[in-house]
């Protein structure tokens, strides 16, 4: 889980806009305006490349932006995504997960009214943000 940045073939179309990922198979999507087309070109990229970590497929390594060749009616531009974001966003959904402390510890944070589920997640993400 990273942030990554793609080049994108963007080809003005009779309605707006289609982009496609030359690098990544099956990543490509559209937008009837520029600013639509580069907004779904992000998720797009996200999205593919989210799907190759869960699969745990290895992720090619982005082609130099100036060794696309392009026809007319073609420009190639970076994108960007960042898989974490993308992931905390679209797969936000809680797991219930067991685990064990000492008694004593429970019975303290109970009194404190610590919320247990709150604190390991705030820990998960500093110790995940600190890597």
């Amino acid at each position: 889980m990273a942030k990554y940045i793609y080049p994108a073939v963007f080809t003005k179309e009779d309605t707006g806009y289609s982009v496609i990922f030359k690098d990544l198979d099956g990543c490509y999507t559209c937008g009837d305006s520029l600013n639509e087309a580069l907004e779904m070109a992000e998720d797009v990229l996200a999205l593919t490349l989210y799907g190759y970590e869960t699969d745990k497929k290895t992720i090619p390594t982005p082609s130099n932006i100036s060794s696309i060749p392009v026809d007319d009616g073609e420009f190639v531009s970076l994108i960007k995504c960042d898989t974490v974001e993308y992931r905390k966003h679209f797969s936000g959904k809680a797991v219930k997960k067991t685990l064990t402390i000492p008694e004593w510890m429970n019975d303290e944070g109970m009194r404190a009214g610590i919320n247990f589920s709150q604190l390991l997640q705030d820990a998960l993400e500093q110790r995940l943000n600190s890597l």
